[in-house]
């Protein structure tokens, strides 16, 4: 086999690409790296090559296609479980501002490619671009057939990068904003409002729950939060039983969010510096959930306190920790803290499964049963406005991985996959996607610019520019949140990874993070949805 043939043999040039790619993404400046991003620049940088030397190369479709369809699908089962939580989690501020944020792009895109006399066509592909958005470009180039989409992503992505690494950067100094006050003021409103699980201690003093049984009280309902342990005035220790009388001057130890902890003071009565001693023969301990049986049951089904007379305390379901209540659905690979008598940690084994080696094995059922529902949703066309509509394979993917993985279960079937497992196909899907879209941008950029000219850049950057600062501004000064957070939610809302990283280089606070952490599934669906009406509109 010559050389040349080898340059065309879509395997070599596949993983050539891939470990180029993964290698030069690895290469951190100053703590900043592309990550994944750097794949389609070297793909992008061969095919511009290739077209340079007169060598023809075209990947198979169904190497796109797969990739494709695995990229979103995985994007999909990731958002799914966190998706409608993070709404009831999380203030409407950060779901708002993402909004904001993508819609002025998409109107800023047709607005200046219009004033400056392009193809409308191209506007799709430099939206998704300047966002830096794969599953963007995924959904628009699915549902048009123009070229120029891709070429309009491979002009705008990497201004889009730059900007947004360059905007949260110095975006600090272009709105004269002092991060060290706003790490102050953000820890202070901490100390008002913390998310995270809490307990306290309470002494009973309302005469008007004195004598009454706990599921009399119904505190649970009323406040969100679980009575942990109960202590008499006379140093007694009690389980704390739905059977449970609280008398006046009983010592409680209470676990939840601040706020509903505020509800259980005025319920039962002030805060108190007493503690409540462990249990001697009591014990809290972590089971994982990787017992098919019990997912999507509810808490109430399992009936803990019933069964084994022991409490869920705590919930950690991809780092965050979520409050029981009666209703709370377990799913799997969720993280259950129990407080239970002592010799119960086996039997919590045989309900829970508990085992951790099991969440890295992969059943890829799930996945393929998924998108094949997933493309005959996409496929079926229902009338709208006068118009035959279907949501496309991309639509169609993405609805069924979100539903299905918030459901968690069906019969034997378990819909999420482990953290690390969905990553894997996810990057998997990724690549298989971004290398033969970068070759076929590589290969027809030249041409583009000769066409259109270096304008397409200037038009790349207000896209990418002007709906950050519209973001600043609505979230600085219209919904008053901490610009920590705001850096954090552009980030997340753009599904900006290596934008993230750069807040790393301007505070130590962990704010920016959280903001991302909750508002990347709403950017991901909301990023798509957008690209995809764009994409029919053109």
């Amino acid at each position: 086999m010559t050389i040349k043939e080898l340059l065309t043999q879509e395997y070599f040039i596949l993983f050539a690409i891939m470990a180029l790619g993964i290698a030069l993404g690895k290469v951190k400046i100053k703590g900043i790296g592309l990550d994944l991003s750097a794949v389609i620049f070297v793909a992008m940088a061969v095919g511009a090559v290739y077209h340079y030397f007169g060598i023809t190369f075209q990947f198979s479709e169904v190497i796109n296609r797969f990739g494709l369809v695995l990229f979103i699908y995985t994007i999909g089962m990731q958002a799914g479980p966190s998706f409608f939580e993070s709404f009831k989690s999380y203030g409407y501020k950060i779901f708002s501002l993402v909004t904001i944020m993508l819609i002025s792009g998409a109107i800023i895109s047709y607005i200046l490619v219009i004033f400056i006399g392009i193809d409308k066509e191209i506007a799709v592909g430099l939206f998704t671009g300047a966002i830096t958005s794969a599953s963007g470009l995924a959904a628009a180039s699915e549902v048009s057939s123009s070229p120029l989409v891709t070429i309009g992503y491979g002009i705008a992505f990497p201004v889009g990068i730059i900007t947004i690494l360059a905007f949260i950067k110095f975006s600090p100094k272009i709105f004269n904003i002092d991060i060290e006050e706003e790490e102050k003021e953000q820890e202070e409103i901490k100390k008002i409002k913390n998310t995270a699980i809490l307990n306290r201690h309470y002494e009973v003093s309302n005469k008007n729950i004195c004598g009454k049984t706990l599921s009399q009280i119904n505190l649970r309902n009323l406040t969100h939060c679980t009575v942990a342990r109960v202590m008499r005035n006379d140093s007694r220790l009690i389980i704390p039983t739905d059977k449970v009388e609280l008398k006046c001057g009983d010592i409680i130890k209470v676990v939840g969010k601040h706020d509903d902890l505020e509800k259980v003071e005025m319920l039962v009565g002030s805060e108190t510096t007493i503690k409540i001693p462990s249990y001697k023969n009591f014990e809290s301990k972590w089971f994982v959930v990787t017992n098919k049986k019990i997912v999507s049951k509810s808490l109430r089904e399992l009936n803990l306190m019933e069964n084994y007379n022991s409490t869920v305390t705590r919930i950690r379901r991809t780092g965050l920790d979520i409050p029981p209540s009666a209703d709370f659905r377990i799913r799997y690979g969720d993280k259950v803290m129990i407080s239970s008598p002592k010799g119960n940690a086996r039997s919590f084994k045989m309900l829970f499964g508990d085992k951790i080696k099991q969440l890295s094995e992969t059943s890829f059922l799930p996945v393929a049963l998924g998108i094949v529902l997933g493309v005959l949703l996409g496929s079926i066309s229902f009338p709208l406005f006068g118009l035959n509509i279907s949501l496309g394979l991309t639509g169609g993917v993405l609805i069924v991985s979100i539903l299905t993985s918030y459901k968690g279960k069906t019969g034997p079937i378990i819909w999420n996959l482990a953290g690390p497992n969905n990553q894997l196909l996810r990057h998997l899907g990724l690549l298989l996607f971004l290398i033969p879209i970068g070759l076929k941008i590589g290969s027809q950029i030249a041409d583009t610019i000769n066409s259109f000219g270096y304008k397409l850049f200037v038009v790349s950057f207000f896209i990418t520019f002007i709906p950050m600062v519209i973001a600043v501004i609505a979230g600085k000064y219209i919904f008053k949140m901490n610009f920590l957070v705001i850096l954090g939610t552009i980030s997340g809302g753009m599904n900006s990874t290596p934008g993230l990283t750069v807040t790393e280089t301007i505070t130590d606070s962990d704010e920016p993070q959280i903001a991302y952490a909750a508002v990347y599934p709403f950017g991901l669906v909301m990023i798509i949805i957008i690209s995809q009406v764009m994409g029919m509109l053109i």
